[in-house]
């Protein structure tokens, strides 16, 4: 799903502490990704850093190195923390490339469980390779006290590849609709509005436009690894300025940043991920709670499932699903000798191309 690990940035150039003691003490959800976060040896004083700044601090893993998290849950017990997950077995080694990435996972996630952490989970991109075992994962995290998130192939600038599209538009949404029934049924509100997040991604799935308007550098944004600050990850053209060389205040004001915004209100890629869906789906001005249009859907089909009846997906048309992509089969890189391209700062970073997400 990415080439990241094929281009792996130099530490030297990377986002410093100095950088990010710059970031406001007014975030709601701050996420340490990557490409891999455990791989920065500062990590640690990374959220000691950003950990005051924000009401939930994130760390996006792929897992595979749990004990470099465990001091970090010993200090921070409620840090929220996700590891990629993609499937069962030999599902998710083929996917992600790794030896017995699973087991490795589950016992890593019940480990910073026994140290305090409150906050765990995992994070599956829905694809054709993993679409059937979907609902079967989020009752195995369900069942041992685990989070499960989703998010739906998508491209983006900083995965150095573009071609993340579904083969089978159709047959992905129909085991959506069956993880969203399903999350319906608890009794969690959590997993009541994940339901709504998941109705956004059968239509970016099916390529229909975002249940609700993005609010790109207006609610969040991207840094990368060299310090430049974006409105999001997915469009390379809306670079709103580079945190180390300015301030806050700098990048968020002024001239560049109002053009930017104006641009991001006439975007028309098809993007519905956890940051761009999550900060569309809360209040602006109280992000703790929801904008009523995710609300009431919610609370009209959670009396749905609970009275018998289906849910409501009319939001979906399913008249209008664009044809399934002429793709190649995805090269899987498991056991594969790979050339390493280290990028530098002089480098033009992201050099993949144009794509459109639909």
């Amino acid at each position: 799903m990415c080439y990241i690990w094929q281009n792996p940035t130099v530490p030297a150039e990377e986002v410093t502490l100095a950088t990010l003691e710059k970031i406001p003490h007014v975030i709601d959800n701050l996420n340490i990704s990557g490409g891999e976060p455990t791989l920065r040896r500062d990590l640690a004083e990374i959220v000691d850093v950003v950990y005051p700044k924000a009401r939930v601090v994130e760390i996006s893993s792929n897992g595979l190195h749990p004990e470099r998290l465990e001091p970090i849950v010993r200090k921070h017990p409620h840090i929220k923390i996700r590891f990629s997950l993609e499937g069962f077995g030999d599902t998710n080694n083929q996917i992600r490339g790794e030896d017995d990435g699973f087991a490795i996972k589950v016992e890593g996630l019940r480990k910073l469980r026994e140290l305090g952490g409150t906050d765990l989970g995992f994070a599956a991109v829905i694809q054709d390779g993993n679409v059937d075992e979907l609902v079967s994962l989020y009752e195995f995290a369900r069942n041992n006290g685990f989070e499960f998130s989703t998010s739906a192939l998508h491209n983006a600038f900083q995965f150095h590849k573009n071609d993340n599209y579904p083969y089978d538009r159709m047959r992905l949404a129909r085991q959506v609709e069956r993880l969203i029934t399903e999350m319906l049924k608890t009794h969690s509100v959590k997993a009541w509005f994940r339901a709504y997040m998941n109705l956004g991604l059968i239509r970016k799935i099916l390529g229909q436009d975002r249940l609700i308007p993005c609010t790109a550098a207006t609610d969040f944004v991207f840094i990368d690894p060299w310090s430049d600050v974006y409105a999001c990850n997915v469009r390379p053209d809306l670079l709103m300025g580079n945190l180390s060389r300015q301030s806050w205040d700098d990048v968020f004001s002024g001239q560049l940043a109002t053009r930017i915004r104006d641009q991001v209100a006439a975007c028309n890629q098809n993007c519905w991920m956890v940051t761009t869906a999550r900060t569309a789906m809360r209040s602006h001005w109280a992000p703790k709670l929801p904008k009523m249009q995710p609300l009431s859907w919610v609370l009209k089909n959670r009396l749905r499932v609970t009275v018998g009846l289906s849910v409501d997906f009319s939001a979906i048309d399913y008249t209008k699903v664009l044809p399934d992509r002429e793709v190649s089969l995805r090269p899987s890189f498991f056991q594969t000798a790979f050339k390493r391209v280290v990028q530098h700062a002089a480098d033009s970073h992201y050099r993949q191309g144009e794509f459109f997400n639909r």
